[in-house]
């Protein structure tokens, strides 16, 4: 038993020489914690990237001591934008120091920081400057194009004061992913979420067009597992500062630095999110998913296309559910028989650019066991295309934008519309009373043509159009109430008037708020914005306006501008993606920020972030 326990003991001991760093052999053997890492000021070491999805952020380590009232500033490059905040001091202690936030990739930073360090009963007040480099912005490719992070080129052309602070989270869409993705299919022959298993990314800019922030989606996707993959969207900031999103199968919520909150599957009953995840103040979130597993009245069972919303709670069990199938008509097929087949959610096909489906190719479709996101009226097919979904706390309601209806819809709690922002043309006589009529500022009646098809603002003689394919339809929380709701929604105007114009240079999108009295029923368009714009700022798919209550402001995405040119000569597209950032002071005709990119990939979606609300807060 003694030679056991030498042995023993002799085994331990060379382990741990084996273990210790060189340097305190050379000072004759192992003499307690010692550090081995690089220790550049007054508290602790530098971790870069801390929990591995943020790669242009740190924590200066606390180094032991304790660390409270931390304030950070980002030198800019010559010319460039402050970053600049206080660290809660909740915050010092989650990250074990100071979180660093707004690092210029590529290049070594100059990272003012100021704070109190306390050892025991010993308080100091500190100021230091630290050079941190962070590396360069990296995403796989497809081997194929360049798209995506770093973009080709920015182009600010205005930034009025007001908005000099701003920094601009934008979510786009690179392509497919190689053989990676796009693997699997739901539905024969068209596959679900998957269908769209992209390249995506999200990152944040400041006013110079610098990037800031970007989220390593390289981590976070594994294209093998259906289960894990999926193109990002529909991001929030949530009011304690963190993001959440969807992709797929699952969504999640992570914080600037990187920290996992929480990373779920979508409950069983559903499948495929995309496009709309909104945030509540209860904890709730609202996805827009659709039905695993549906039996039709023909006894058919499918899986349904973006036609779902389901609210779940904090912990991620099933509160609610609007399945818009039993709510809405999903025959209803009139806008489907106008859209352009060439321009359809992410299926930008030039072949069929300016196509559209004939009432006998949509018959036979309907009769078809053609199943999938696909268009097409009947649960099974695309014939709803959900892209966002809000809340309205006035009344615990949804307000919804069908883009292959061409209509914003209100649904209460109790599964009743209450009110459909859209021309009336094809709704059954059972939605008849829930149709808007259009009003001037003076509340007189606004005659629009063909079953309100065709307004006065269609030929732009007017002040009043409905919207066509619309993206993002959001309260304005803090200017509505129970009788009147203030909405902002982003025209995308494919389709307009129920029918596709003679030129494809005669599109065009606009950004619209609008002014709701729903004990009248009647809807006043109070601002827009792009009609003058033409073409050039056309944005066939995707895009937001989205109203703004820091800086009364209007924050609009024009997402896929750039894309709507054609040349029938030769029969190609022309244009590639061009998102544009505008943001316009509440009223104001021209915006006080614009930005365009190149190279991105096609945009998706942006909105203004706040580091303030991220780490002070």
């Amino acid at each position: 038993m003694k030679v056991k326990k030498i042995l023993t003991s002799v085994l331990v001991a060379s382990a741990v020489l084996a273990v210790t760093p060189t340097v305190s052999l050379a000072l004759g053997g192992p003499s307690g914690p010692k550090l081995d890492y690089q220790i550049p000021g007054k508290l602790g070491y530098v971790m870069m990237d801390p929990y591995g999805y943020a790669p242009l952020t740190a924590v200066i380590t606390d180094g032991g001591y304790k660390v409270k009232d931390a304030h950070v500033k980002i030198v800019p490059k010559k010319g460039g934008q402050t970053v600049e905040y206080d660290v809660n001091n909740e915050n010092t202690k989650l990250y074990a120091g100071i979180p660093v936030f707004g690092l210029y990739p590529d290049y070594k930073n100059s990272v003012e920081v100021s704070y109190t360090r306390i050892l025991g009963t010993k308080s100091e007040k500190f100021t230091e400057t630290y050079t941190i480099y962070a590396p360069p912005v990296f995403q796989t490719g497809n081997g194929i194009k360049q798209g995506g992070l770093p973009y080709s080129s920015v182009t600010v052309e205005k930034v009025d004061n007001k908005f000099k602070d701003r920094l601009y989270l934008l979510n786009n869409i690179q392509g497919k992913a190689g053989g990676k993705s796009s693997k699997v299919v739901w539905n024969n022959p068209s596959g679900g979420a998957l269908e769209w298993n992209y390249f995506s990314n999200a990152f944040i800019v400041d006013t110079h067009g610098e990037v800031r922030w970007y989220l390593n989606a390289e981590k976070l996707i594994n294209y093998d597992d259906i289960y894990n993959t999926g193109i990002m969207m529909g991001f929030k900031q949530n009011n304690d500062g963190a993001l959440s999103w969807g992709y797929g199968q699952r969504y999640a919520k992570y914080d600037i630095m990187g920290r996992k909150v929480f990373n779920r599957r979508i409950p069983l009953a559903y499948n495929d999110f995309s496009h709309s995840l909104d945030t509540l103040n209860n904890g709730h979130f609202l996805m827009r998913v659709g039905s695993a597993d549906l039996k039709r009245a023909d006894g058919k069972n499918v899986r349904t296309v973006r036609d779902v919303i389901v609210e779940v709670d904090e912990n991620g069990k099933v509160f609610d559910d609007w399945k818009l199938f039993d709510i809405l008509d999903p025959y209803r097929d009139v806008v489907l028989k106008a859209l352009d087949q060439g321009a359809v959610c992410l299926n930008m096909d030039a072949d069929h650019a300016g196509a559209t489906l004939s009432s006998e190719e949509l018959a036979k479709l309907d009769k078809s066991d053609n199943f999938g996101d696909i268009v097409g009226s009947g649960p099974g097919r695309n014939w709803a295309h959900v892209n966002s979904v809000d809340y309205d706390y006035n009344d615990d309601s949804i307000v919804i934008s069908s883009r292959h209806q061409s209509a914003v819809i209100k649904i209460g709690r109790d599964k009743q519309v209450k009110w459909i922002l859209g021309a009336a043309k094809g709704w059954k006589k059972q939605y008849q009373d829930k149709l808007l009529q259009p009003v001037d500022a003076k509340g007189n009646k606004i005659v629009c043509e063909d079953e309100t098809s065709k307004c006065p603002g269609y030929t732009g003689d007017g002040d009043f159009d409905w919207t066509w394919t619309q993206h993002t339809a959001f309260v304005i929380d803090s200017k509505s109430n129970k009788d009147v709701v203030y909405l902002s929604v982003f025209d995308n105007g494919d389709g307009r008037g129920i029918e596709q114009p003679a030129m494809a240079s005669m599109k065009y999108s606009r950004a619209v708020i609008y002014k709701i009295d729903q004990k009248k029923m009647t809807i006043q368009q109070l601002w827009e914005y792009g009609k003058d714009r033409g073409i050039d700022w056309y944005s066939p798919v995707t895009s937001l306006t989205e109203y703004q209550t820091d800086k009364d402001s209007v924050m609009v995405y024009s997402a896929t501008a750039g894309m709507g040119e054609y040349d029938f000569k030769a029969g190609r597209a022309l244009g590639a993606p061009q998102p544009e950032i505008d943001e316009f002071e509440w009223g104001k005709k021209e915006p006080s920020v614009k930005i365009k990119f190149k190279g991105t990939g096609a945009g998706y979606q942006g909105m203004p972030f706040s580091i303030q609300k991220a780490l002070s807060k």
